[in-house]
């Protein structure tokens, strides 16, 4: 499994792009802009092709969920941990983030997946990561019911590693937006994954 994040600031051509990875293959896209109205999420959302509306993932205004036909949802580390999370709709996929194996090794099988990170060192925050163990503690993961997805770091050079260690898929948000072309480094790290 494969997923992209947004980046945090605006983007040129976005959700063109976007559209572009998920006729590409993409499995699904986080969308997380922190700090972004629910209004400008609302026409960010109305951009993407309704198609895919089913592979898009909210970290904020989840109550969009309910508009726009959305039943995945993303909660932070903290809103996990303070019990603030309730899906907006019946049918729902939760996710969560966490940063240490004994944490995610503790998540309860309500929770589709996990990022897990810093996986490697970070590409859009500079210097975040640079010690990472990560990659090694999965050695000891034994939840066996939340899929584990490795963030952090990833690009076509190194996500075929990921996958080596143990991970069930790759989150990635540098190595797509700090490119100068990000569906090419999309096609990039899918076709690493699943035509190597």
């Amino acid at each position: 499994m494969i997923l992209v994040i947004t980046p945090e600031q605006k983007f040129p051509n976005e959700t063109e792009i976007i559209n572009q990875m998920f006729q590409e293959g993409l499995d699904l896209l986080h969308i997380r802009k922190p700090g972004i109205s629910k209004s400008e999420l609302t026409a960010f959302i109305s951009n993407i092709d309704q198609s895919f509306y089913p592979q898009l993932v909210l970290h904020t205004h989840y109550e969009l969920g309910k508009e726009h036909n959305i039943s995945r949802f993303h909660y932070r580390e903290a809103d996990r941990e303070e019990k603030k999370y309730k899906p907006v709709v019946e049918e729902h996929t939760i996710s969560t983030s966490v940063h240490d194996i004994r944490v995610y090794n503790r998540l309860e099988k309500e929770w589709e997946y996990a990022f897990i990170s810093p996986f490697f060192p970070s590409i859009s925050k500079k210097g975040y990561g640079e010690n990472t163990t990560v990659m090694e503690d999965i050695n000891s993961r034994n939840n066996e019911h939340v899929k584990l997805i490795a963030l952090g770091g990833i690009d076509a050079e190194n996500i075929q590693k990921a996958f080596d260690a143990g991970a069930d898929g790759a989150a990635l948000l540098g190595g797509i937006w700090e490119r100068e072309e990000p569906l090419e480094a999309f096609m990039k790290c899918r076709k690493k994954v699943f035509y190597n």
